[in-house]
C-alpha cells in the first residue's frame, strides 16, 4: 500500500481544491453578476423609454 492516499486524504485534497477555484475564480464570477445586472438595468430602461414613446405616439394620434 505504498503510495497510496487515505480515504481522508483525499477528501481533504478534494475540498482544498474546490476551495482555492472558488478562491481564485471568485473575481470573475463578481464581475460577471456585476455585468448580468447592469445590462438587466439597461433593458429595463429601454423598454420604459419605448413604451413612453408609444405612449406618446398614440396620444398624438
Amino acid at each position: 500500500m505504498f503510495g497510496r492516499l487515505t480515504f481522508s486524504q483525499l477528501l481533504f485534497a478534494s475540498v482544498l481544491g474546490i476551495a482555492s477555484g472558488l478562491y481564485i475564480y471568485q473575481p470573475i464570477f463578481e464581475q460577471y453578476s456585476k455585468d448580468q445586472k447592469e445590462l438587466k438595468e439597461k433593458l429595463k430602461l429601454a423598454q420604459e423609454s419605448e413604451e413612453k414613446r408609444s405612449e406618446n405616439y398614440t396620444a398624438v394620434k
